[in-house]
C-alpha cells in the first residue's frame, strides 16, 4: 500500500456492469489512501457521464459493458475529459482487440486475473507518466501485436472512404448507401485502424498515397 500524502489522492471511476465486481474494485483501490473512488457506472452510456462529470484522473474500464462498442466509449471518454487515462479490465486476452485499443488510446490493459497489487501499481503509473502504457497480458497476445499499418481495405470500405474523402457526413454516406448510420461509423473505425489514421481527412490522405481511393473536390449538398 502506497502511503498517503499532502498531495491530492488520485481520482478514480469504475465501470463495469456487475455491482459486486465494483464492490470488490473499490475496496481493493480505497485500501490504498492515495487513490479515491468519485464515480462509478454500468453501461457505457452513464460510464461517458460519469468521466465528463468527475474529469478523473483514471477510468477503470470493463471490456463488455452495455451500450457502445468499447473502443467508441473510449473515443467519448478522450473527447469529455482528454487527461483521463483508461485503463481495460478483460477476460478476454486477444491481440486484435488490445491492438484496436491502443490505436484508440488506452493507457492499460488489464486481465481481470490480476493480483491486486497490479492493480494498484497499474492506477499510480498511468496517472504519473501520461506517456506510460502499462500491459497484464499473455507473452502470445505481446508477440502477435503489431502496429497497424496501411492494408487493404474492403469493397464497402473503400466505397466509405470514397465518400468521405467528398466530404459527406456518416449521415450523408448513410443515405447513399442505404446503411444504418452505425453502420457507416463502424466501417470508418475499420478504416482508421487499418490505415492507422487519426482522422478522417488523415484516413483520406492516406488512402489517396496509397492508390486505394481516388482524389475528389468536396461536393456540396447531397
Amino acid at each position: 500500500m502506497v502511503p498517503a500524502t499532502s498531495e491530492a489522492p488520485i481520482s478514480v471511476v469504475l465501470v463495469d456492469d456487475h455491482a459486486l465486481f465494483r464492490e470488490g474494485l473499490r475496496e481493493i483501490l480505497e485500501s490504498d489512501r492515495a487513490i479515491s473512488i468519485v464515480g462509478e457506472a454500468g453501461d457505457s452510456e452513464g460510464a461517458v457521464s460519469e468521466v465528463a462529470r468527475t474529469q478523473a484522473d483514471v477510468v477503470l474500464l470493463d471490456v463488455e459493458i452495455p451500450g457502445d462498442e468499447v473502443t467508441e466509449t473510449v473515443a467519448r471518454m478522450r473527447t469529455s475529459s482528454p487527461q483521463t487515462r483508461i485503463i481495460i479490465l478483460s477476460m478476454y486476452d486477444g491481440p486484435q482487440l488490445l491492438s484496436r485499443l491502443l490505436v484508440a488510446g488506452i493507457r492499460g490493459y488489464l486481465l481481470k486475473s490480476v493480483h491486486r497489487h497490479e492493480l494498484i501499481a497499474a492506477v499510480h503509473s498511468v496517472h504519473e507518466d501520461a506517456s506510460r502504457v502499462v500491459l497484464a497480458v499473455s507473452t502470445n497476445s505481446l508477440a502477435h501485436v503489431e502496429s497497424p499499418r496501411a492494408g487493404v481495405l474492403s469493397d464497402k470500405e473503400v466505397e466509405v472512404l470514397q465518400l468521405a474523402a467528398q466530404a459527406l457526413s456518416n449521415v450523408q454516406i448513410a443515405r447513399r448507401l442505404g446503411v444504418a448510420e452505425a453502420t457507416v461509423k463502424r466501417h470508418m473505425r475499420n478504416i482508421f485502424v487499418k490505415l492507422n489514421a487519426v482522422s478522417r481527412i488523415d484516413a483520406v490522405n492516406k488512402a489517396v498515397a496509397a492508390s486505394l481511393i481516388q482524389p475528389h473536390s468536396r461536393v456540396e449538398g447531397d
